[in-house]
């Protein structure tokens, strides 16, 4: 976000920060709670997550570094929406909201920086809506794994890496963990794909896609 800017500019930014450290667990900010500002990743993971009206998690997305969020609160927004807690021993940059605020207002070309930030996790939240219209985990799941990998060269299985939990990737796909790891049994069952830990390889993304065609 503010790779490029003079150093004089980014002094300005800096400025406006400060660092925060979570352990695995602690909460970086709850929903409603007054909003301080936006964030940085530094190091580790953070799950911003919704709690649903049943009490079940609904995970938004996991932030890691060098990825900033929280970013809608620079407008009239008083409060955090969502939940945000630590996967892991982390370290932000909290941006602060008032401070920076007022740097734009000097500095208004700032302000286009964050409009492109906010343009990325537009773009996430409808894939997310994409995967969720499927009623099936079935569904759900092929689109999600053909989404995040990439075409196969010379006829070379595709592996899909698993940054989170399976835990937390059934909460993005809006199923409990149970239902999803039977729906990953089952694309074995079908050798469509071979799970290595972390590591899911697509042997058959034809059959995969069948499964998202319904």
């Amino acid at each position: 976000m503010f790779s490029d800017l003079a150093p004089a500019d980014l002094q300005d930014v800096a400025d406006t920060c400060v660092v925060k450290n979570l352990e695995r667990g602690e909460y970086l900010f709850r929903e409603k709670e007054k909003a301080e500002g936006f964030f940085v990743m530094h190091q580790g993971s953070v799950n911003v997550h919704r709690v649903t009206p049943e009490g079940k998690e609904q995970v938004i997305a996991v932030f890691r570094p060098p990825e900033a969020f929280a970013e809608i609160t620079l407008t009239t927004i008083d409060t955090y929406p969502a939940d945000g807690v630590a996967l892991e021993a982390s370290q932000v940059i909290l941006v602060r909201k008032t401070d920076f605020r007022a740097l734009i207002l000097r500095k208004p070309e700032l302000s286009l920086r964050m409009l492109t930030s906010m343009s990325y996790h537009l773009k996430y939240l409808v894939q997310m809506i994409e995967d969720l219209k499927f009623k099936q985990i079935e569904a759900r799941l092929a689109n999600w794994l053909l989404r995040n990998s990439s075409e196969s060269t010379e006829g070379r299985p595709v592996i899909v890496r698993l940054d989170v939990s399976k835990r937390v990737l059934a909460s993005q796909l809006g199923v409990a963990s149970e239902t999803f790891s039977r729906a990953l049994a089952k694309f074995r069952e079908e050798s469509l794909i071979a799970v290595d830990g972390p590591e899911i390889t697509l042997l058959d993304r034809s059959g995969l896609m069948d499964y998202v065609k319904g």
